[in-house]
């Protein structure tokens, strides 16, 4: 997949053979299995060309690393306490990087048109 994400394009399996050849000594089959079993599984999708086929990502490396993120804290029995930890585990750049995604989802509002855990007194703070 890693092969597959970095390109942002469909490949064959000859274009990641080559690469792969690159690091280690690999089989054509080999990758043409794996490649295969990616679409079985639904991680790629694929479309003939000739006698081959162009294999393309299902969806991007960060939606992927997103869905085994809610994966695991969903599996809490305690969500806050799940990431509290996690972001206790953050470096410096991961903790900006959060605070960058916050700031561009823009969390809505609640009906009331209040914040959430805002004072009563409706200072927002």
């Amino acid at each position: 997949m890693t092969r597959v994400w970095k390109w942002n394009r469909p490949v064959t399996v000859r274009e990641v053979l080559e690469d792969l050849q690159k690091e280690r000594s690999i089989a054509y089959t080999t990758v043409m299995t794996v490649l295969d079993n990616l679409h079985q599984k639904g991680w790629v999708r694929r479309e003939a060309e000739g006698r081959a086929y162009r294999y393309e990502a299902v969806s991007t490396r960060a939606a992927y690393a997103a869905a085994l993120m809610n994966d695991a804290w969903s599996q809490s029995d305690n969500a806050a306490a799940a990431l509290v930890a996690f972001f206790g585990m953050m470096s410096e750049e991961q903790r900006q990087a959060l605070t960058d995604a916050v700031r561009i989802v823009q969390l809505p509002e609640s009906p009331a048109g209040e914040n959430p855990g805002s004072a009563e007194d409706g200072s927002g703070r």
